[in-house]
């Protein structure tokens, strides 16, 4: 099938001996304050740039939060991207980390406003190194913020979507609480919740049990409901720009399902499957739900074979 590929395990020659990347700290235009963020770039001053847009939730710059994720996969995507000859921009977002200053309330956003801070940024980094256009990589949430962004952007290189979803949020929620959750009066109630987000209405979670209430935290239904009306494959299939579907075959929260509905939604794309990579881009040896897990808090593991190489491989092709 034109644009399939499977991620070569082989491990790529040893590379000539290079600089060190540039370490740096830049900021972009906000609401009321700063967005603030680390370059990493190589010396070489006309290398090409990635901005990296995180996942959901109060992920950072280095793709870590307090919810226990410490993979660092931000991070370690910058520093193999750098060794590439890559340049690339990962951030944090807006009301959160470095960037806490430039909103009131960090959950009173909506994925418009973040796709606006990626444009901000976008020409922030033109500003900064020169170059006329600057990709777009999209780590799970951050995949769908990448593809409104581009719908009116005009100097987008193209998108990276890594472990991005291929449906609306809700849909996508209730497949995780399914395959997480075997208490059947917790599924009912989080599925009821859900389809009253997606009819544009908030939740009452006074009653909710524990397990579930974090999830529809009133403070959060604002943006719950504004993403959930957003339909990713839509937007594929809107945005004209080369696309690279980065998935993991052992990812335990978006599925290669997703990966091939945005493929199907934009023909043109280029898939790459990584059949040990999950969620967080690192390697799990089997299908146990505590091994996959375990990675998440692990910053030593380096990224899954086949990661840095497929995007590396994609951005400097163009």
């Amino acid at each position: 099938m034109k644009g399939f590929v499977v991620a070569s395990l082989l491990s790529m020659s040893p590379a000539i001996a290079q600089a060190a990347p540039v370490e740096s700290f830049v900021e972009a235009p906000g609401p009321q304050g700063p967005l603030k963020g680390t370059m990493l770039a190589p010396e070489a001053k006309a290398a090409p740039v990635v901005l990296i847009l995180p996942g959901s939730g109060p992920t950072d710059r280095d793709g870590n939060s307090g919810l226990g994720i410490r993979a660092s996969t931000y991070r370690l995507l910058a520093e193999g991207l750098a060794a590439r000859g890559i340049a690339s921009v990962r951030i944090d977002k807006r009301g959160l980390g470095g960037s806490a200053g430039a909103v009131a309330d960090g959950n009173a956003v909506t994925m418009q406003d973040y796709a606006t801070d990626a444009k901000a940024w976008v020409q922030t980094i033109r500003a900064r190194t020169g170059a006329p256009c600057v990709w777009l990589l999209g780590h799970s949430e951050g995949g769908t913020i990448a593809l409104e962004a581009a719908q009116s952007a005009t100097d987008i290189c193209g998108l990276v979507l890594v472990s991005a979803p291929g449906r609306p949020l809700g849909e996508a929620l209730r497949a995780q609480l399914h395959a997480g959750l075997s208490d059947a009066s917790l599924l009912r109630q989080a599925d009821s919740a859900i389809d009253t987000l997606e009819a544009g209405q908030k939740v009452d979670v006074s009653g909710m049990p524990p397990a579930i209430r974090s999830l529809f935290d009133p403070r959060v239904q604002g943006y719950l409901i504004d993403a959930m009306a957003i339909d990713p494959a839509r937007l594929a299939a809107a945005y004209k720009g080369p696309v690279l579907i980065v998935q993991g075959a052992r990812d335990i929260q978006v599925s290669v399902a997703d990966a091939q509905a945005l493929r199907q939604a934009h023909p043109a794309a280029k898939l790459v499957l990584l059949p040990d990579a999950n969620h967080v881009l690192k390697a799990v040896a089997d299908d146990t739900r505590s091994a996959n897990v375990a990675t998440y808090a692990d910053p030593s593991l380096p990224l899954a074979p086949g990661v840095v190489d497929a995007i590396a491989g994609f951005v400097t092709a163009r």
